[in-house]
This record gives C-alpha cells, sequence and structure tokens, in this order.
C-alpha cells in the first residue's frame, strides 16, 4: 500500500485487518488504540486478540467483536504529543 493510505477491513464484525498503522497505542480485551495515517483509531468491543502486527509494513490483523469505531483529529495528528491527541 502506497506511504499514507489507509484501509479498514471488517468481515462480519469479527476480523478485523487494517493498512496504515503507524503505532498501537493501547490494546486490550475490549479496546485497541491505533496511531493511523489519518488519525487516532479506537476500537471498542470484545475478546480482541491481535494475530499479526507489522509496524514495518504498517499492518494489523485482529480477530473479536467489533462494537464501535471512531477516528479522532485527521491527518497530520502524528506530529501533536501523544499526550496532547489523547485530552483533547
Amino acid at each position: 500500500m502506497a506511504d499514507g493510505q489507509h484501509q479498514l477491513t471488517i468481515i462480519n464484525r469479527q476480523k478485523l485487518v487494517i493498512n496504515g498503522v503507524l503505532q498501537v497505542l493501547n490494546y486490550d480485551e475490549e479496546e485497541i488504540l491505533l496511531e493511523t495515517t489519518m488519525g487516532l483509531l479506537t476500537l471498542k468491543g470484545k475478546d480482541f486478540n491481535i494475530s499479526n502486527l507489522s509496524l514495518e509494513a504498517g499492518n494489523l490483523e485482529a480477530s473479536g467483536t467489533v462494537n464501535n469505531l471512531s477516528y479522532s483529529e485527521g491527518k497530520g495528528a502524528r506530529g501533536k504529543g501523544l499526550l496532547q491527541r489523547l485530552l483533547k
């Protein structure tokens, strides 16, 4: 995938395939917080399990039940400090 591109695929609310991942900021069974090329992405649900992660390629694969997803900040969010982005 070209630099700066971001793609999110959810299959039957059970499988996630995400491209354009820059960093995993938080991860547990109920929430995954990612920094992507398009800003911060928060995934909420249950039984999350990251099965494949390659930050070099910017790819993440996970399973679990997705109940909610939301983006915050737009493209270019990476230039701000993590604390500033989370508290906004």
